[in-house]
């Protein structure tokens, strides 16, 4: 069981970039809720460091969840896949996801003072996990699915506000709070979409974005979406570091030329390639923000 569950994590889920990529979304978002509460005096002890497991606990049962809803589309249009070629079994990942909920959800009760977030964030994914007993109504419709999924960042979010939010004592609604719920959401949207989106002549019998929509239109919305998303990163770094301003304007004038090159000539490259660039830009340049902030103040 535990080399297979090797090879699993080896493909689907590699265990220490993901750790990494916890300790990240937790950081990002609590150091921004705080430092625009005008919080610079901090308490790190291991509240904050089961915060950040609990991140990547979570996600690690998304993407379970996933392979388990998926297992049949997969079979057909995946085979080489670790669960749909049998090198890892259900039962494998079944054990292993019950244990790692177990673990997560003990400490939380033990250390955290956010528990009640953590249930609701759980109770989100259970729904998810069962396609919200609508099964046979999202599971054939991509929209539904997008709409009714993509908001677990959302909670996510608003399960390390929370706990930032009781922690410090402060005030739980305000501007900054709001734009926190929804940093990277819009980057999750785009992502989701982008990834969907083929060139007509690349389209298989997999169900995507551009295929109902065309691709254009699919470019279009997630422009749309990318120029919103922009705009909640501002207001979040706007008190911290201008020179940021600067240079997510710079990153975000980027990905709008690049789909314009798309539209113009969808087999150039694929989207969410130049999709996943600008994310990794924005998100260091949100990180980097936070750590120039600590050590020289607002700039």
């Amino acid at each position: 069981m535990v080399k297979r569950l090797h090879i699993y994590f080896k493909e689907m889920y590699p265990i220490i970039p993901r750790l990494f990529l916890g300790a990240l979304i937790f950081s990002e978002i609590y150091f921004i809720v705080l430092l625009n509460s005008g919080i610079t005096n901090f308490q790190i002890n291991i509240q904050e460091v089961i915060c950040g497991f609990t991140v990547f606990s979570f996600l690690c049962w998304l993407r379970i969840a996933d392979d388990f809803k998926d297992y049949e589309l997969d079979c057909r249009l995946f085979p080489e896949r670790p669960l749909p070629s049998g090198r890892v079994t259900k039962k494998d990942l079944r054990i292993f996801v019950s244990v790692l909920i177990a673990i997560t959800l003990i400490l939380n009760l033990l250390f955290m003072n956010n528990f009640l977030f953590c249930i609701i964030l759980y109770s989100y994914g259970t729904l998810m996990a069962l396609w919200f007993f609508q099964k046979h109504k999202i599971q054939k419709s991509l929209p539904m699915a997008l709409v009714t999924h993509n908001p677990v960042q959302m909670i996510l979010n608003i399960y390390i506000i929370s706990f930032a939010v009781i922690k410090y004592r402060i005030p739980a609604v305000s501007l900054q709070n709001a734009m926190a719920v929804l940093t990277l959401y819009f980057p999750a949207l785009i992502w989701e979409v982008s990834r969907k989106i083929r060139a007509p002549k690349e389209e298989t019998q997999y169900v995507t974005y551009s295929k109902l929509f065309g691709y254009k239109k699919s470019v279009n919305f997630i422009a749309f979406v990318t120029v919103i998303d922009i705009i909640t990163n501002f207001i979040l770094v706007w008190n911290l570091n201008k020179i940021s301003i600067v240079l997510l304007t710079l990153n975000v004038v980027y990905v709008m030329v690049k789909f314009q090159q798309y539209k113009q000539n969808p087999e150039r490259f694929k989207v969410v390639t130049v999709v996943e660039k600008y994310t990794y830009i924005q998100e260091t340049m949100m990180i980097l923000t936070i750590v120039f902030f600590l050590l020289f103040g607002k700039i």
